[in-house]
């Protein structure tokens, strides 16, 4: 992941940048990043967080997460993406009941009375769901006592504004420029 920073403070460039990073990598929201701009200006106080996606969020089916193989009324999964093994299996058992899903193995299961046609276009995440979970990555890097956000969203780059005092137009403004610049980039590729 590619971060800029933009600031006036040089020691606390640096140590934003690493604390950026940090967080969004324990919380596994970094592997989902390409790239990030984090404007701060703490005198103001003013900080603009952009991020650009590495894909623009949508639902995820079975099949996108898994290796799908059918043998007559069988089906065979293999999951690929373990972080979707819980609502996979979630899935099959309200679908189909625990007595015809047989999990062999953490990432192998065999479902009976099923296609894997069918199986393979069951929704385990939401598209809406992944974007609230890094909306709220970027939350938890802004410095504490931020309350004041404004969000924007355009297909793979979100820009949050955020401030401890009132969002003026001013500050809504400058959020938006940056976030244009940021959907341009992307455009560019």
């Amino acid at each position: 992941m590619e971060v800029k920073v933009v600031s006036e403070d040089k020691f606390g460039t640096e140590t934003y940048t690493n604390l950026f990073i940090e967080i969004m990598s324990d919380i596994g929201k970094a592997f989902h990043t390409e790239s990030a701009l984090l404007v701060l200006k703490p005198e103001v106080p003013l900080f603009i967080f952009s991020i650009k996606l590495k894909s623009e969020p949508s639902d995820r089916t079975i099949a996108d997460v898994a290796n799908i193989r059918s043998e007559g009324d069988l089906v065979h999964i293999t999951i690929t993406d373990e972080r979707y093994a819980p609502e996979i299996m979630k899935e099959l058992w309200a679908r189909y009941g625990k007595d015809s899903v047989d999990q062999q193995t953490r990432f192998d299961m065999e479902v009976k009375g099923a296609t894997g046609a069918e199986v393979g276009t069951f929704v385990v995440a939401s598209g809406e769901e992944y974007l609230n979970e890094m909306i709220g990555a970027v939350w938890m890097s802004l410095p504490e006592g931020i309350k004041n956000r404004h969000t924007y969203i355009d297909g793979q780059v979100i820009t949050i504004v955020a401030t401890e005092e009132i969002l003026v137009p001013s500050m809504l403004s400058e959020g938006l420029e940056y976030h244009k610049k940021m959907v341009e980039a992307v455009k560019d590729v």
